[in-house]
């Protein structure tokens, strides 16, 4: 224990020497023109082996008119290829050759006098007999065999520096993980003092808990003095663990950027390889080279892809070779040898499917929840994405947050640049409101499609699903307020939407649900009063209510015959076939959800069966312009009947005080989310209620059974 608590005081500015003195310690690569220069030598020494280099070559027929002639007087075969002869003087006399000119000068040639002017060479035709002619002339002939090793070596020299040259330029083109040799080294990017990493904390907003816990980490870092003279220990991990989008990578950046330490940064999948053994090396390797440099920071992005539960869905008697990895790092991060130094930060929208030996104190001794933000942490985060746009005077912030519940930090930076694509799309010299409502429709519903062709016949019975989705909802107390209806096509299939703000809210009661559900069937139920028949564009709605009245029974014990019974299982596999309940009981689950259900759609019936009259009125002037606003259902139908305020009149209002209530929620309530239906930002497609971009893909599959 000792050790660990002084390992923090090694903070010293030692690693950056030793980096340098370790570069410089090592060998350098034989350089490239060292090469060129041995091919040089060797091809010279190639010329000067080959001797006397006959400068003199004629054709074979020419040689043998001067043997015939009398010109030749000896000759040399050699291998039955090559000739290589001498000119006798009558040859000279003849004009055949020409003598060189006298040198005016008193030089002498210590060789003895230079014939080389009498000597030619020719190539001779292999199987050409030529012994009677030369024998009939009188010329001397000599017949030699020479191995030119030398050539055939050189020649083979030449061919193996050129393949290893062919694969060390293939080698040198690939990334460090593909080499063969360098199979096992991480692939780490390391940032320090000397990268200039621009992200900071100050472009993290929204996240205020999770960024002090981190900035924590970096802070003792700093100052380690601070914190150990109390007797404490710096965490050795911190696992951030978020819906995607919410800035999980973000965080982490701005830690690089932060931080004084070196702060490696690399995937979970980068372990992942189809060779045996490569995560586990690579895993060792990694805390090799980050004990070498700490203190330091290694950052594991989406960490599920190797450290999942061991054991599940494995074949008996197989080798799994990412457990192999994750038992690598298991050791690495708390085994019997393990260095403080070393502080691990890792991400996952997934933490149900981690190992439990990976989540323990000792390895991840902090787990920080990077949760959704709400409209003070969206106002924050929008000011950071609005600095870069040009924006006229009428954009705040504050709205912009209100009109976009349930965002991530990652749709918000979506909706700004979409907002500022169609400001310059429509040539506009700043970006508006109407391009940042344009924006969210587009992020939540998808491109608007005003060319689809539709049928008049199915344009009405949009209209009037969409006018029952708006009327229901306009005269239930519980229900989400309307932003704006409309039936222009949007997405691959949505023939219509309804667009409501939800209030941000952790826990709902049974009247809530069952108005939503009321609203959620008004499409419906409008089709079946005004044409006496329904259609398919409810699918998404039937989905909808189905499954909420599911989790109302099953789930949240909100039903009397089933009493205060959940058999929701936080914990329970994708791939668990088991129901948790009997035959009988799961009867009654279905008889107690279709009794909902009925309840619900009677009432919608009944409701809108005395407002015949609003809906005709909503219908004929949804198709007259094809979008309304909250302001103009005010207009045509009148105010709401009720005094709340909706979320965001009380957050835009200057007059009126914005009071953040801060609502206690049970661990149960984490669930909501996962079986209820997301109310951060719900709509109708296609006479359906687009309650989350998530039902967006569910709309799209089933886009063939819909008729709007």
């Amino acid at each position: 224990m000792a050790d660990k608590k002084s390992a923090p005081k090694k903070k010293i500015k030692a690693p950056e020497k030793d980096s340098d003195s370790k570069d410089k310690s090592k060998t350098p690569k034989f350089p490239t023109w060292g090469f060129l220069v041995i091919f040089l030598v060797l091809l010279v020494a190639q010329f000067i082996y080959s001797g006397v280099q006959v400068t003199n070559n004629i054709k074979y027929s020419i040689f043998l008119e001067h043997v015939e002639n009398g010109y030749v007087e000896e000759i040399l075969i050699k291998n039955g290829s090559y000739i290589e002869g001498k000119y006798t003087p009558k040859a000279l006399d003849a004009g055949i050759i020409n003598a060189p000119a006298q040198d005016e000068d008193n030089s002498f040639n210590l060789g003895g006098e230079d014939e080389s002017y009498l000597r030619f060479r020719t190539t001779m035709l292999r199987g050409d007999d030529i012994r009677p002619v030369l024998d009939a002339n009188d010329v001397e002939y000599e017949v030699t065999i020479e191995e030119d090793w030398f050539s055939g070596v050189f020649v083979w020299l030449i061919m193996i520096a050129l393949a290893i040259g062919f694969w060390v330029l293939i080698l040198r083109r690939m990334n460090p993980g593909q080499q063969v040799l360098n199979i096992g080294k991480n692939k780490a990017s390391l940032y320090d003092k000397q990268t200039d990493t621009k992200t900071t904390f100050k472009d993290v907003a929204g996240l205020d808990e999770a960024k002090e816990e981190v900035k924590e980490i970096v802070d003792f870092l700093k100052s380690p003095s601070k914190y150990t003279k109390l007797g404490g220990k710096i965490p050795k991990g911190a696992l951030l663990v978020g819906a995607p989008g919410t800035g999980k990578t973000l965080l982490a950046k701005a830690v690089a950027g932060e931080a004084e330490v070196p702060f490696f940064s690399l995937s979970g999948s980068d372990f992942v390889e189809m060779f045996v053994g490569v995560g586990a090396a690579r895993v060792r390797d990694l805390f090799k080279q980050a004990k070498e440099k700490a203190p330091c920071i290694i950052f594991i992005d989406e960490i599920d892809a190797i450290g999942r539960s061991r054991g599940k869905g494995q074949m008996p008697g197989s080798n799994d070779e990412r457990e192999n990895t994750l038992n690598s790092l298991l050791v690495e991060m708390d085994g019997f040898a393990t260095d403080s130094g070393v502080i691990i930060l890792a991400a996952t929208n997934r933490p149900d499917v981690l190992d439990n030996a990976l989540l323990r104190p000792g390895r991840f001794d902090r787990q920080i929840s990077i949760d959704k933000p709400d409209k003070n942490g969206r106002e924050a985060i929008f000011k950071v994405h609005l600095k870069p746009l040009k924006l006229s005077k009428e954009v705040e912030s504050k709205k912009l947050s209100a009109q976009t519940p349930g965002f991530a930090g990652a749709e918000i930076a979506n909706v700004c640049n979409e907002a500022a694509l169609i400001a310059a799309r429509k040539d506009k010299k700043a970006v508006d409101m109407d391009d940042f409502e344009s924006a969210i429709d587009r992020v939540i519903g998808g491109l608007e499609k005003k060319n689809k062709i539709i049928s008049p016949e199915e344009k009405k019975i949009v209209a009037y699903h969409e006018a029952g989705h708006a009327v229901a909802g306009w005269y239930l107390e519980h229900a989400n307020p309307l932003v704006k209806v409309s039936i222009v096509p949007r997405g691959l299939a949505a023939l219509g939407y309804a667009q409501y703000l939800p209030k941000e809210q952790f826990l709902h009661q049974t009247e809530q649900l069952m108005d939503e559900m009321c609203m959620t069937l008004g499409g419906r139920a409008a089709e079946e009063i005004v044409f006496g028949k329904i259609s398919t564009g409810a699918l998404s709605d039937l989905e909808r209510i189905t499954k909420m009245a599911y989790s109302m029974v099953s789930v949240y014990g909100l039903n009397d015959k089933i009493g205060n019974v959940s058999f929701y299982d936080s914990k329970q596999s994708d791939y668990n076939f088991q129901k948790p309940y009997s035959e009988s009981t799961a009867q009654i689950i279905d008889e107690e959800v279709k009794k909902i259900i009925d309840e619900a759609y009677q009432r919608t019936k009944k409701l809108l069966q005395g407002k015949k009259k609003e809906l005709e009125i909503l219908a004929k002037e949804l198709l007259e312009k094809e979008m309304l606003y909250q302001s103009d259902l005010e207009k045509l139908i009148g105010k709401r009947p009720f005094d709340t305020k909706t979320t965001y009149e009380e957050y835009t209002t200057p007059d009126a005080e914005v009071v953040d209530d801060v609502i206690e929620s049970e661990s149960e309530s984490d669930s909501d989310s996962e079986d209820k239906p997301d109310d951060s930002k719900t709509g109708s497609n296609n006479g359906t209620e687009t309650d989350s971009k998530k039902d967006n893909q569910e709309k799209e599959e089933a886009s063939e059974k819909k008729d709007e």
